[in-house]
């Protein structure tokens, strides 16, 4: 009547995902494609090991679609300028690794990209605007 357990689980992380979308400002927004494509990876990585050929795909298929459909897609190139250029560049190699990493099952180009990730959400986090701070 209710489904399994997993489909609970999956539908009340969805949920949670569109509502923390939906009250999230642009800044909020990019962190939390860092942190999705951080856990694809992650998730890409332990099938990898586990030999979970088909989930190790879908997770690397994940990551590509976060960094260049989520990431490199947020770029403002006009006023960007050689910054947003050379962050397209860095999200296209990180692409070009993934792909690399599922044909040749490489565990060492995921943990290249989520290396470079980290260091890119780290920087990001570093320059969050400050909230404006009413007082009472």
């Amino acid at each position: 009547m209710f489904g399994t357990q997993r489909n609970r689980a999956s539908a009340y992380a969805s949920v949670q995902v569109e509502t923390g979308v939906s009250a999230a400002d642009p800044h909020k927004l990019i962190t939390m494609l860092f942190d999705g494509a951080i856990l694809a990876l992650t998730r890409a990585d332990a099938a990898l090991k586990a030999e979970k050929v088909a989930e190790k795909g879908e997770a690397l298929s994940k990551a590509i679609r976060i960094i260049d459909g989520g990431l490199k897609a947020s770029l403002d190139q006009s006023a960007g300028g050689e910054l947003a250029a050379r962050l397209a560049a860095l999200y296209d190699y990180m692409c070009e690794r993934l792909v690399y990493a599922n044909a040749h099952n490489s565990t060492a180009a995921i943990a290249e990209v989520n290396g470079l990730l980290t260091g890119l959400r780290e920087s990001w986090l570093g320059i969050e605007p400050k909230k404006n701070a009413t007082t009472v």
